[in-house]
């Protein structure tokens, strides 16, 4: 938003309910080369820059829980799941990706948001399910990076303290500190107006990105040459071995749903193509960054999943950058962990902005003339730093970071329960809804072979979305048993 936000509110020109608010043209520019087909500021994304949004969003600290996920279903299983499920999210995004615009692929009106674009193609109580599932996802991560991100500062404590005192000391550090840390950061970055001015951050992380998880490669592949190495098998943990009958089923369920959620990046995949700028066709160029991104992931996917199993075996820690699968070199350790928290600080923006901007644009919607809400307030630290100040976002967006902040700490095994959520939300936005629309918008007909198989790709994926679901709710019952209120340590 800009100074002209409030009286494009007051005039009456802000965006519809639903819809997501750019500020109009600097007055005398309305027709010049500085606007979209729109009226809306003038988008300068490329392939380049949709790719580090979807690297960022994608591939979190997650990708070091692969290794864990393979030892559950083993060599035959565990590959071919990370390759289904990437041809799987690319061929859904691309079906997304066409409904950035309804009708003309080129010309046709924009879809700002997700949700717009359902409520382009499907009905009411459609939109309203969208809703609940996306935004409930992007609370739920930006609370879950919250502690992913304390989970690896504290690494580096413990890093430090185990090549200090000797493996065996007692190196547990309370994560409550690092919380506090990482959401006071995010109160600053959350003043970042839009996503289109978050492209340099997404960059940022996307680097971090690879570099951590460079490392645990370079250093599962250490493992694997200097030894010693752990028992692997083609069908994973051995049932009376490793885990019982039980355990082996509730945990081949979790892995199988953290692939496939570790590729899910559908609820903000509008958003992003929303920078893109045209010509192309939007459609074209997030198709590119969409194969560009899910292919970069994929080969890193198994790289960590298949190297991290081959070194550590069916003992594969949960995460073999902070569980201490690797306690030297200590320095690399520590580096690693301090990638994957600046990653962290660019994915959690990435994921909370589609939320700022549904919050602001409906308080702008909603009212209109209120100053608190739409008025700019320009600020200047020098000549080359200006910027504007806007006291709801200001506040709002604090709210919002400490509220996430203190749920984080009360809930420390909400990794668990953002499993659940991410379980419950992977069918309905990664495969329905896109499925659905793409139905709807090139109009094929019941029981045709297309038709067919469509829906049987999205119920398939509802079975996996299913299962995982009944696995991550083992694991929350498991995690409450042991729970104690701020006394959770790393």
């Amino acid at each position: 938003m800009t100074k002209d936000v409030e009286m494009a509110a007051r005039k009456g020109n802000g965006a519809v309910a639903g819809e997501a608010y750019y500020p109009p043209p600097p007055p005398g520019q309305g027709g010049g080369v500085d606007v979209d087909d729109d009226g809306k500021h003038r988008r300068t994304g490329t392939v380049w820059t949709a790719s580090a949004h979807i690297i960022t969003a994608v591939i979190g600290s997650g990708v070091l829980s692969l290794a864990w996920a393979t030892a559950q279903l083993g060599w035959v299983v565990g590959p071919v799941t990370l390759m289904l499920f990437a041809g799987i999210t690319y061929y859904t995004s691309s079906l997304l990706a066409d409904c950035y615009r309804t009708g003309d692929p080129a010309t046709g009106k924009r879809n700002y948001t997700y949700m717009d674009a359902v409520a382009a193609y499907l009905s009411r109580w459609q939109v309203l399910t969208c809703g609940v599932f996306q935004y409930v996802n992007l609370v739920g991560t930006a609370i879950g990076y919250t502690i992913t991100a304390s989970i690896s500062a504290a690494a580096i404590n413990k890093a430090n303290c185990y090549h200090k005192n000797g493996r065996e000391a007692d190196c547990g550090v309370y994560d409550s500190m690092y919380m506090v840390v990482f959401g006071t950061v995010q109160i600053f970055f959350s003043q970042v107006p839009n996503f289109h001015d978050l492209w340099w951050l997404s960059f940022l992380a996307a680097i971090m990105s690879f570099t951590y998880a460079s490392i645990a490669v370079g250093l599962s592949l250490a493992q694997v040459i200097s030894g010693p190495t752990g028992k692997t098998s083609l069908t994973g943990t051995e049932v009376g071995v490793d885990v019982t009958s039980a355990e082996k089923i509730w945990l081949t369920f979790q892995a199988l749903g953290d692939i496939a959620f570790a590729y899910s990046y559908s609820m903000i995949l509008i958003e992003i193509q929303d920078t893109v700028k045209c010509p192309p066709a939007e459609n074209k160029t997030m198709k590119k960054a969409t194969m560009l991104g899910v292919s970069t992931t994929t080969a890193f996917y198994m790289l960590c999943g298949c190297l991290g199993y081959a070194a550590f075996g069916n003992g594969a820690k949960g995460n073999i950058l902070t569980g201490f699968g690797f306690y030297e070199p200590y320095w690399l350790i520590d580096f690693a962990n301090v990638c994957i928290v600046v990653h962290l600080v660019g994915a959690y923006q990435v994921f909370c902005q589609p939320i700022f901007a549904a919050v602001e644009t409906y308080a702008a919607w909603r009212w209109p003339n209120a100053g608190f809400i739409t008025r700019e307030h320009p600020v200047s630290a020098g000549k080359k730093v200006r910027f504007s100040l806007n006291m709801f976002r200001l506040t709002w967006r604090t709210a919002f970071v400490i509220v996430s902040t203190v749920l984080a700490i009360l809930m420390p095994f909400f990794n668990d329960i953002l499993g659940f959520l991410g379980a419950i939300g992977f069918w309905p936005l990664t495969v329905y809804f896109p499925v659905e629309m793409y139905i709807r918008q090139r109009r094929i007909q019941k029981y045709t072979s297309r038709w067919v198989a469509l829906q049987t790709l999205s119920f398939l994926c509802f079975l996996v979305s299913l299962a995982a679901a009944v696995g991550s709710i083992e694991g929350v019952t498991e995690s409450l048993k042991h729970y104690v209120p701020f006394k959770t340590k790393s």
